[in-house]
């Protein structure tokens, strides 16, 4: 996307985030900003809804209204932190797909506290990563179909996930079908029917490329239900406390870093860590590639201005993420509404992180969003994350099975690293085997051989044990 014509700074805030340099004007940033933020909010309502009432290993859950709390305060904190940092339009927040592994996967292994203790040593894994140079140099190895099946793989994953949370598919409880439509092959309850017209009112919004179509997406159906509500109050769908109220941040720095290795192993922490590591990874650095290239600031090779600083934030919003409890925080790719308003520098940041801070004093508002308004944006969410399938060449067939096999297997067995591990392994395999062997990076071997003893972790700790 072309910039503005550059124009000598007008002031030190100018001269800071290169603002008039990049073409742009402090009225363009901060309309950028509010945009940016529009489009993200919905994080604030999504990211509890994926976090809470999911018990661990010990029975315990995270309070919604703390973790919508600690989801704005720390998306807040990080979008300006990386403004300041590195001069970017790229505003941050809880990372979908990665809050779904610890919401899905991780915690039936561990604690929350534990959890989060290891989305903290993820990114601290990654600032160390970013900061030698090999966080790159290890993104380069993987081959970009794989990095693009991943995200549809989630998307997927994440689908089912709103399919399962509105009642849209059940389970029957019988080896065959084990899934069906809604209860008996039918859609008959309220809430599954308001979750319908949900996705499809913001379907056409998004469609007709609405700025914050997905946020008008929940307060339509929260209306819808309102009304329905008004006219049935016993089907129960809202968990409404109020409007305004001081924010609940009983989370933050609620994590355990002594690990019991009595309930689960060293084999499984380090695997864990090692597909929350995979998972951030590769989103972010995919992520602002494609968001600097928007804003023009990108070169040929997709380098940006301050890229290692960039890359280095990023994986301290993984750390702040575990240490409030809201799963690793990560660059958006929202971000780019903003951009599409003009925002080029981190003043845009500085705008969006402070309406994020604002709205931590709204989260009781969210109690508004029934669950099944809620599973809709899941779905929109997903459907979003599987358009990346069209930058994908599948014409062979050895990129096509594991990519496949990536994509079938995350929502199907409902864990991301399941899907990962399976798409690495397939991919080197099948090209070793078809003569591609050369074609393979000695890196994706050993992420594939760790792969393999994740799928044998079981045989491996009964031997050890």
């Amino acid at each position: 996307m072309a910039t503005a014509t550059p124009t000598e700074p007008k002031s030190g805030l100018d001269r800071f985030f290169h603002i008039s340099e990049r073409g742009s004007t402090v009225g363009t940033e901060v309309r950028g900003g509010l945009v940016t933020f529009v489009t993200m909010a919905y994080i604030v309502i999504l990211n509890p809804i994926i976090l809470s009432g999911k018990p661990d290993i010990a029975g315990n859950e995270l309070p919604y209204e703390a973790v919508g709390a600690a989801t704005a305060l720390t998306a807040g904190v990080m979008t300006i932190l990386f403004g300041l940092v590195t001069r970017l339009p790229f505003a941050f927040a809880a990372g979908l797909g990665i809050n779904a592994f610890v919401a899905f996967s991780v915690v039936g292994h561990v604690t929350w506290p534990e959890a989060m203790a290891l989305v903290a040593i993820n990114g601290a894994l990654i600032v160390l990563l970013a900061a030698t140079g090999l966080r790159k140099m290890i993104f380069d190895a993987v081959p970009m179909q794989l990095k693009i099946a991943i995200t549809v793989a989630i998307g997927f994953f994440i689908a089912f996930i709103g399919f399962v949370n509105a009642g849209f598919s059940t389970s029957t409880t019988l080896p065959s079908p084990p899934v069906e439509l809604g209860q008996g092959g039918s859609i008959a309850s309220i809430s599954t029917l308001l979750f319908i017209i949900t996705v499809l009112i913001t379907g056409a919004l998004v469609a007709l490329k609405v700025k914050g179509a997905l946020l008008l997406g929940l307060i339509g159906g929260s209306v819808i239900a309102g009304i329905v509500n008004l006219i049935n109050p016993q089907e129960g769908l809202f968990n409404f406390t109020g409007f305004v109220g001081l924010p609940d941040l009983s989370l933050i720095g609620a994590v355990d870093f002594s690990f019991d290795f009595t309930k689960v192993s060293l084999i499984a922490i380090v695997m864990l860590v090692f597909t929350l590591l995979f998972s951030n990874f590769f989103d972010a650095m995919g992520t602002m590639t494609g968001l600097a290239t928007e804003a023009g600031l990108a070169d040929k090779k997709g380098d940006f201005p301050r890229i290692k600083s960039a890359l280095v934030v990023e994986g301290v919003g993984a750390i702040a993420g575990g240490l409030s409890s809201t799963s690793s925080n990560t660059v958006f790719v929202e971000s780019s509404s903003g951009i599409g308003e003009g925002a080029r520098t981190g003043l845009a940041n500085v705008v969006t992180g402070a309406l994020f801070i604002i709205a931590m004093f709204f989260t009781p508002i969210t109690g508004l969003v029934p669950g099944s308004v809620a599973a809709a944006a899941l779905v929109i969410v997903g459907a979003m994350m599987m358009g990346q399938i069209k930058n994908i060449d599948l014409s062979d067939f050895r990129v096509l099975l594991p990519v496949f096999i990536t994509v079938a297997t995350m929502p199907l067995t409902y864990s991301i690293a399941n899907g990962i591990g399976a798409g690495f392994v397939a991919w080197v395999v099948v090209n070793a085997l078809s003569g591609k062997v050369k074609t393979i990076h000695p890196l994706m071997w050993i992420v594939s051989a760790g792969f393999v003893v994740f799928f044998a972790r079981g045989p491996i700790e009964a031997l050890f044990a």
